[in-house]
């Protein structure tokens, strides 16, 4: 377990938080000292996870949301604040791939190409809306969007899910250029292949042993937020920050 508690006094929003990479992130934060509020739309998985971490010890709370439904964007916000306090660190990592076995752009619907923007696109830029601004009267902040290497790699049957991280990319780009000199730092990261419910729903057939362990990967995440030489503005890759490569 991580003994040092850097992020201690942080209060951190993880979206998609119930498993996988969200949820290794809010366990990684949680143990450095934050208290985190785990976004996710399923009540059941989610009351697992957090109860998960609360048996370490952690301030964990849980939020039952969709980040796709524009209605939802607000009540997160609100409930975040009124459990943590104000939010400092928003981590993005809320995605969907649409339907699996993926799809032809010629075979996917036009219903679920929305969809996958609703939620990986559309969801970050509301939250932001919401959050950004009251940590810029702060003076302080930061805000992570998860990405992919779809987002600049062209892999078929990748269409929709690929088109909505570059997309987010971009985003994630212009609000740090209209952030900066407020002290709101914004950072698009690349996690890599891992371990995830995600990657076997995508690629059934790949060989487990190959794939990173979300736990590491979340580690190089944090030390990535921690480091001041992630700028505002720049996409990474989560492995430059594993541990002994920087």
């Amino acid at each position: 377990m991580t003994t040092n508690l850097d992020f201690a006094d942080t209060a951190a929003l993880v979206t998609g938080a119930s498993r996988g990479l969200g949820l290794a992130l809010a366990r990684e934060l949680g143990r450095r000292g934050a208290r985190v509020a785990l976004v996710a739309r399923e009540a059941a998985a989610l009351a697992a996870a957090v109860a998960s971490l609360r048996a370490e010890g952690l301030v964990a709370e849980a939020i039952v949301g969709d980040v796709g439904d524009k209605q939802a964007i607000h009540p997160i916000a609100h409930q975040a604040a009124a459990l943590l306090g104000p939010v400092d660190l928003l981590i993005h990592n809320a995605s969907t791939l649409g339907p699996t076995p993926l799809r032809l752009l010629l075979d996917t619907e036009c219903e679920d190409f929305e969809r996958a923007l609703q939620v990986n696109l559309l969801g970050p830029f509301r939250l932001s809306k919401v959050i950004a601004g009251a940590m810029a009267l702060r003076g302080r902040g930061t805000i992570v969007h998860v990405s992919s290497d779809a987002a600049v790699e062209a892999y078929p049957r990748w269409g929709a899910y690929g088109a909505s991280k570059a997309a987010l990319d971009h985003l994630s780009r212009t609000w740090a250029a209209e952030l900066e000199g407020t002290g709101v730092r914004v950072l698009a990261v690349d996690p890599g292949e891992m371990d995830t419910q995600m990657h076997a729903d995508a690629i059934p057939e790949a060989d487990r042993a190959s794939l990173a362990d979300p736990a590491d990967v979340a580690r190089a995440i944090a030390a990535m937020v921690l480091d001041p030489a992630a700028r505002s503005g720049d996409r990474v890759r989560a492995e430059a920050w594993k541990e002994g490569r920087r």
